[in-house]
């Protein structure tokens, strides 16, 4: 310190915090656990479930009331209530456990002790307790508490990428020394930036919500959420049901009315129980055009995911996001620490005239010029150590602990003379050293020309122009170059004065490269992205070249117009919304971006109708991702970018990000492949009950045995599908539209012709055992037509387990739909092979043990070895069909 602080006296620090508040940022306000499971009940099939139980009650109550039937009738109305509560409580009970465990990473230690300046002595107090007014002690590595000027900084440098992406700004008390572009003032620190190199006095300005990570943090919570593609689609699933129940109820009724007038006098009694029956058949056919067992398939294959995401470094918040990964056209990444390893590295070491050998003079003038030159540590309690300060110097320092040299000893066999701290004027540093020896040594270290113009000769006598070309090829490649020279001084010799270097022999040791390595799986997983037609667009505070180098590096190609993809934060500003919104699909890249370019460039992509993904680690970003479809913040990023975001990446990995979007759209894959199981059964029970009202025929499938089906069969069904590992193969299609509906015509045809198909099938079973006596499966093939007969409950139990059989071949044909595999490929299928299994058990049980619930007789042995081989043949003609089609795929390809 060079002057003496009192700071606040404790009456004034009571004073303060009155007036300015404490240093807390307001926590976003906590929803209710009540409310947060009350949202559920917004799902568009939820909603569906809702309207069909009210129906199935009324039904219920009229047959109970009205036809003096038991309290058994009200079984329908209790399973469909009772899927919803499955339904939400599922997705409830899963989002609630992943919120805690976001929680514990998302800790914020409000009580770290700060070193201040109170009553006129040192002391440490809670972060939380710092106040407007407060005297700072700022040091290296501390993480600053408050918004504070400064009022000494030595060597002072700021890591300000949590709040405006830029990684280090020099800070100055000189007014001459303020950097006129900086984001924020240069004698300013701001609350949530972390000190890298040097120390300094502050007194605090603002605290809490008023500071700058404040107002970001206040900005960040603000309800700006988008409706996911999956809602979307579910929405227009669920009015396709509801029109389409509606349609056929319309049919029954006015069917039935056009029988009554034709074959019937007209009386009014008879008309009114006539058409309260033709309502009753009509509301029936709605509550079992209602696939139950939906919005549960939807709900188990995203709390599936979700679980199983977190095994690929992806901590899921939000149970929706798991899917609306999959349906990402556009992810608009950072630089650093997501892209690259942020760990600044010696990529390239030229020390001219140096054998390698760190024991000569070259060597000890090397290693002695890197050791003793600097400011930073490293900490090898860490593997690999890691660096305290500034990351340029611990990357030096790094590259000599990989050459076999302790930096700790060289410093410790010299002594520090005189230093002369580096400062953005100058652009470079030096320090004066006395050996042991009694010689003493000047060391510079900086920008390479400043030191080429410095240096009287180079070692080893290399020709300027080699240097200047091999300093060229390292800036070609975005690389930080740093130079370095020394002089021995004789006893008179000056060589620092008026704050600069004013010695008149220094040799030019040699340079070095310094770089943040992209890491090893991004060009790859970058690749992979840009294969399934997603677009990767670059935002860092970096410059244009670093930015267009880094893009190189990770498999952009700028073509031959680069300048129209690559664009700076000030001239992406001056754009209009119309001009931005012409101009956006074409930008891969926005350099010296400020912290509100990344959210305008996600609102632009949206308006453009693009799904999108933002990274994010900072306070900075917390904006944009809070507006993107889905934020994706970073394992070691701050809280309030972590808070703003629906899933965190662990490892802070893009690669972690394409395994996201493979899991997001195999689980998309996943639920199409259940609808399409479903709605087959339900388009089949439809039609049976269609033409059981026009026909007189009293539907064969019970209210139980539907429910049975729609609900535990169902569900079961959904977890086999949900089960289904993910397929690299789903990485190779282009993204699917958000407007797409989630029954694709392909699906539409399946669903409707094997629906039909099953249909007529049931029926003609239905007509046979009318006009037959069946009495074991043996008299199928002896039978002979007659008169028709109500059906036995023995027959009842064979058409009751055919049709579950034949939905239990089909599932397998689902989970063969567009894999372009055999239905009999189960390769990684362990969990959809064990489930089928209980549900062929879970079928034979209910019929030998609990027959009476579903108005059925046990079955023989023979009957089931007859049923499971008959009703397999939808599968071998699934499989034939898929056969045929891998053919034609095959020789379209090899033609």
């Amino acid at each position: 310190m060079s002057q003496s602080y009192s700071g606040l006296t404790t009456q004034e620090v009571e004073a303060s915090r009155q007036k300015h508040g404490v240093n807390i940022l307001t926590p976003k306000e906590k929803v209710p656990l009540w409310k947060q499971y009350l949202e559920k009940f917004q799902d568009p099939l939820i909603i569906i479930l809702l309207v069909a139980g009210a129906l199935s009650i009324c039904i219920s109550l009229y047959e109970y009331i009205g036809l003096k039937e038991g309290a058994a009738v009200f079984f329908e109305p209790v399973g469909i209530f009772l899927a919803i509560l499955l339904a939400t409580g599922l997705g409830f009970i899963f989002e609630l456990k992943a919120n805690k465990e976001f929680l514990l990473l998302n800790q914020v230690n409000d009580d770290e002790p700060i070193q201040v300046i109170r009553n006129g002595s040192p002391c440490a107090v809670p972060k939380k307790d710092i106040v407007v007014g407060d005297i700072l002690i700022l040091s290296t590595g501390e993480e600053i508490p408050a918004d504070a000027e400064l009022l000494e900084a030595v060597t002072l440098s700021v890591d300000e990428s949590t709040l405006t992406g830029e990684p280090i700004c020099q800070k100055f008390v000189d007014p001459k020394l303020f950097d006129p572009e900086a984001t924020f003032p240069s004698n300013h620190v701001m609350r949530g930036t972390k000190i890298m190199e040097g120390h300094g006095i502050a007194r605090v300005f603002a605290v809490g919500d008023q500071t700058e990570n404040g107002k970001v943090f206040v900005a960040a919570q603000i309800d700006d959420s988008v409706k996911t593609p999956l809602n979307e689609q579910l929405d227009s699933l669920g009015a396709l049901i509801t029109k389409a129940s509606y349609g056929f109820a319309a049919l029954i009724i006015v069917g039935r009315l056009i029988m009554f007038f034709l074959s019937e006098p007209f009386v009014l009694v008879n008309f009114i129980a006539y058409l309260l029956q033709i309502v009753m058949i009509a509301v029936t056919l709605i509550v079992v055009a209602v696939p139950e067992g939906l919005p549960m398939a939807v709900t188990l294959s995203l709390a599936y995911s979700m679980r199983r995401m977190l095994l690929s470094n992806n901590l899921v918040r939000k149970m929706h996001a798991c899917e609306t990964m999959g349906a990402v056209t556009v992810i608009c990444t950072d630089k650093t620490g997501t892209l690259t390893q942020n760990r600044m590295t010696v990529e390239e070491a030229s020390f001219y005239g140096f054998s390698g050998q760190f024991e000569t003079d070259a060597g000890l003038s090397i290693a002695q010029g890197i050791a003793c030159n600097s400011t930073a540590e490293l900490d090898f309690k860490k593997t690999p150590p890691e660096g305290i300060g500034n990351p340029t110097e611990c990357a030096l320092l790094a590259w000599l602990n990989t050459k076999g040299v302790d930096y700790r000893s060289v410093r410790q066999s010299v002594k520090v003379v005189e230093e002369l701290p580096f400062n953005t004027m100058r652009k470079y540093m030096a320090t004066i050293i006395q050996r042991p020896s009694g010689q003493k040594f000047i060391y510079v270290k900086g920008a390479p020309e400043i030191l080429l113009n410095l240096s009287a000769k180079i070692s080893g006598d290399v020709d300027p122009e080699k240097i200047k070309t091999e300093l060229l090829g390292y800036q070609n490649k975005a690389m930080r170059t740093l130079a370095f020279a020394c002089q021995e001084l004789g006893p008179n010799d000056v060589a620092i004065a008026d704050n600069k270097v004013v010695a008149k022999d220094l040799t030019f040791l040699g340079l070095v490269a310094i770089t943040d390595p992209i890491r090893t799986d991004v060009p790859a997983a970058v690749k992979k992205c840009f294969d399934a037609g997603i677009k990767v667009k670059i935002v860092t505070g970096d410059t244009i070249g670093t930015a267009k180098e880094i893009g190189r590096q990770i498999g952009f190609d700028y073509g031959e117009h680069p300048e129209n993809q690559i664009i700076t934060g000030p001239e992406f500003a001056a754009l209009t919304d119309d001009e931005l919104k012409a101009k956006v699909t074409d930008l891969k890249i926005i350099a010296r971006a400020r912290p509100l370019d990344k959210e305008r460039l996600v609102r632009a992509l949206q308006a453009n109708n693009e799904v999108v993904a933002v990274t994010g680690d900072g306070t900075n970003d917390a904006p944009a991702l809070n507006a993107a479809h889905v934020g994706l913040s970073m394992g070691d990023g701050t809280s309030v970018a972590k808070e703003a975001s629906d899933i965190t990446i662990i490892d802070n990995s893009f690669a972690s990000i394409g395994r996201a979007v493979m899991w997001g759209r195999s689980l998309y894959k996943n639920i199409q492949r259940f609808i399409l199981f479903q709605m087959t059964v339900n388009v089949a029970a439809c039609f049976t009950v269609l033409a059981g009202a026009f026909m007189g025929t009293e539907s064969p499938l019970t209210v139980t045995q539907m429910l049975w089906v729609n609900l535990i069969m169902d569900t079961f069904a959904a977890m086999a599908l949900a089960s289904l590992p993910p397929s690299e193969d789903v990485m190779r299609d282009a993204p699917r539209s958000r407007t797409s509906f989630i029954i694709d015509p392909v699906m539409s045809k399946t669903i409707i012709s094997v629906g039909v198909i099953f249909f007529a099938f049931l029926i003609g079973l239905v007509w046979f055992f009318e006009h037959t006596e069946i009495n074991s499966v043996a008299d199928i093939f002896k039978a002979t037509i007659g008169p028709a007969n109500k059906l036995s409950p023995y027959e009842l139990s064979l058409f009751f387990t055919t049709f579950v059989m034949l939905q239990f071949w089909n599932m397998f044909n689902a989970r063969a739909y567009q894999t372009g595999h055999s239905g009999f490929d189960l390769k990684g299928c362990s969990g959809f092979m064990l489930i089928a299994g209980i549900i062929l058990i879970g079928q034979i049980l209910i019929v030998s043990l609990f027959p009476q619930f579903f108005n059925i007789v046990p079955l023989h042995a023979a009957d089931w070895f007859a049923i499971i081989c008959g009703t397999s043949v939808v599968l071998w003609i699934g499989e034939i069909l898929r056969t045929i089609k891998r053919t034609q795929t095959k020789n379209a390809a090899h033609a």
